[in-house]
């Protein structure tokens, strides 16, 4: 008897096709794009980019409910084996619809496919004749308009990318009540489109109405003199602060941040937040990285908050409590800062065991207490023991003299730091 055939393998899922679109629609489609929605079986997409596709375009039309990203792994699974086509605005890699689709389907295994069409941005630059290398982008689409302040510098280029037809006024007061109201604010609405208009005018006395909700704006930032100076290095004036004498010092704040070395990405745990401004001053370095603040004093923790969104960091994490319990569950830190409470039983420990190696701990003191604990896991664990004293230049009766503030000792350590290469050594 002829032995029974093997099973065959299932076949592999057909890959998901994601499409972008622009304002002019269809016809401004290549032909890729336009046969991929043809041959596709099922078209998933928003209301107004479902209405963009002829009713040639066979498959069945599938909107996405709000809110969006939860639902894409049901929608996939309940139309699975069938050919999906998805649309998104521009380019979908682009602060668009490709991103929650690759985080369902994989980067590397092929499920995905990826038709672009021009971004929002690379029309824009266009328009303005701006190159796109040197113009900076801030979405605040599902965010709030409070991130748009750490890029405000005077004469940057910005693209703000619009959350709908109110976000411009909104961005006009914005930019108006943090010093940059001579700013020039151009809006351009439905770019590549036959509806395509560019209103212009400054941020102090924005005139226009709402006008179309698919728009970006283009932001020439003029910072209004006398306005406050918050540089892109950290080290921001105290005055910068909302804060009840629970504050990191600028220069010492400055020298900590150096020592902590925040790299895109990575995630900061600043224990004993006070006022923020170390966690703050974290996130401000690059917008990606992130930070958690512990501190066990609610009102100060508010205070934090406040500052973390007047300083264009309203993501920054506040966690009230006291530490080392309050850590408890919190993601893995890249980097740890202890700014108070060092002599809490068992903090330091928590802390070095959270950190992974080549993580770096900062811990900085003005209490001969807590002092002798850093010295005594700077003989366990190496690392940098410092002082660091800061004099200021006051009046002196006709004269001018110095006065010494209280002098802090900061250890900064990495975790089983990473051997440096050999140069010549194979690798």
């Amino acid at each position: 008897m002829a032995p029974a055939p093997s099973p065959r393998p299932d076949p592999a899922p057909a890959p998901v096709t994601v499409v972008g679109i622009g304002a002019d629609g269809w016809d401004g489609l290549p032909a890729a794009s336009q046969q991929a929605l043809l041959n596709a079986q099922v078209l998933v997409g928003g209301a107004r980019q479902l209405a963009l596709l002829p009713q040639r375009c066979p498959g069945e039309r599938v909107e996405w409910p709000s809110p969006l990203r939860p639902a894409v792994p049901g929608i996939l699974a309940a139309h699975s084996g069938r050919r999906i086509a998805v649309l998104a605005s521009g380019d979908p890699m682009f602060y668009g619809i490709g991103r929650a689709l690759t985080e369902v389907l994989g980067e590397d295994g092929g499920r995905l496919v990826v038709l672009p069409y021009p971004s929002s941005v690379s029309y824009a630059c266009a328009r303005l004749g701006w190159p796109v290398e040197d113009t900076e982008v801030v979405t605040l689409v599902g965010r709030p308009t409070a991130r748009l302040t750490a890029a405000l510098h005077d004469r940057r280029r910005l693209l703000v990318l619009s959350a709908g037809a109110a976000t411009p006024a909104e961005v006009a007061v914005h930019l108006d009540g943090h010093g940059f109201g001579a700013s020039r604010i151009r809006v351009l609405e439905q770019l590549g489109g036959e509806r395509e208009n560019i209103t212009d005018g400054t941020a102090a006395t924005w005139p226009h109405p709402p006008g179309d909700p698919l728009n970006v704006i283009a932001v020439d930032c003029r910072r209004t003199p006398g306005a406050p100076r918050t540089g892109a290095v950290p080290g921001l004036p105290d005055e910068a602060y909302e804060h009840d004498g629970q504050l990191t010092k600028r220069h010492v704040r400055a020298a900590t941040l150096g020592a902590l070395a925040p790299a895109p990405g990575e995630l900061l745990w600043d224990i004993g937040g006070g006022s923020g401004s170390i966690a703050i001053e974290w996130m401000r370095t690059h917008p990606s990285c992130r930070a958690i603040t512990v501190e066990r004093d609610p009102v100060r923790g508010e205070r934090i908050a406040r500052n973390a969104a007047r300083l264009g960091v309203p993501a920054l994490r506040v966690v009230t409590g006291a530490a080392p319990d309050a850590l408890a569950g919190l993601p893995a830190p890249d980097a740890v800062f202890v700014g108070g409470g060092l002599t809490a039983p068992g903090l330091l420990d928590a802390c070095w065991e959270a950190l992974p190696d080549g993580g770096r701990l900062v811990a900085n003191t003005v209490t001969l207490e807590s002092e002798a604990l850093l010295a005594d896991r700077y003989r366990r664990h190496g690392g940098d023991l410092v002082r660091l004293a800061v004099a200021h230049a006051v009046p002196v009766g006709g004269f001018t003299g110095w006065r010494q503030a209280m002098p802090v000792t900061q250890w900064a350590v990495e975790k089983n730091p990473y051997p440096l290469p050999v140069p010549g050594e194979d690798r």
